[in-house]
């Protein structure tokens, strides 16, 4: 639900919970998030609970790429005819989806950025769009895990579609095999959740992704003097959901 609507189109069954959401968020601090790091890294598990508790939008380009070609926006209507000759969607489309998105009510506190920005032109691209805006990242969550153990992790994730909710058949297992916790509702198996796609997604992360993470968010001073990011490292080899989300809080009150 959008964080400024108005009252009064909240359904009254709902409003006592709607008022205590905002009460809770107008005491969150603004955060503007990237998390960084491999598939199967911890990413789309943490998403949702950072998300819930800071009040934050959480921004997946993939999804937002399919939500503004279903809605047929201007920038949607060219990604989709893109996609449609099978190229690739240019970094100027994403950043302007990104853009739009951001100026949505829900991102009033900030935002999540996951699966964004992927390459070091990317970043940069990101860079200037927030500069346009007059904002800034403010932390990087760099989720670092042996790619040995992805695999186990990979091939055993189960997904709630509409939340981003994300369980494992051995490390978090819903309540019911193959349902949500929270709605009933039917978890899925992605199809590039395999073993062989893993290998070929890692060798595009340690190409393409490191030097972003290496190079463009490593703590460093500008040539103004001010310091431009700090990397946040999350060691996730042998944390359970609640040990991570307690580091990450003590990060960000760092």
């Amino acid at each position: 639900m959008a964080s400024s609507a108005d009252l009064s189109d909240v359904p009254s069954v709902d409003l006592v919970t709607e008022v205590l959401r905002r009460m809770k968020c107008s005491t969150k601090p603004d955060k503007r998030l990237i998390l960084v790091g491999p598939p199967g890294s911890g990413k789309g598990t943490q998403s949702p609970i950072i998300k819930d508790e800071y009040c934050l939008c959480h921004l997946a380009t993939g999804d937002m790429l399919r939500a503004a070609v279903a809605a047929k926006t201007p920038l949607g209507v060219k990604a989709k005819e893109a996609m449609d000759k099978g190229e690739l969607v240019s970094d100027d489309l994403v950043v302007g989806i990104i853009d739009e998105a951001m100026k949505k009510p829900s991102c009033q506190k900030g935002f999540i950025l996951d699966g964004f920005p992927r390459t070091v032109v990317q970043a940069e691209k990101l860079d200037e769009m927030l500069k346009n805006q007059g904002s800034k990242v403010d932390k990087v969550l760099n989720f670092s895990i042996d790619d040995a153990i992805l695999e186990e992790r990979i091939t055993g994730r189960w997904i709630h579609p509409s939340s981003g909710r994300t369980y494992h058949t051995k490390f978090a297992p819903p309540k019911v095999q193959g349902v949500d916790d929270v709605t009933g509702e039917p978890l899925i198996q992605r199809k590039d959740d395999t073993a062989e796609v893993l290998k070929s997604r890692l060798e595009a992360f340690h190409r393409q992704t490191e030097p972003v993470r290496f190079s463009h968010f490593s703590p460093r001073y500008t040539h103004t003097g001010t310091h431009r990011c700090s990397l946040i490292v999350a060691l996730l080899l042998r944390s359970s959901k609640p040990h991570v989300f307690l580091l990450i809080e003590f990060m960000f009150d760092d």
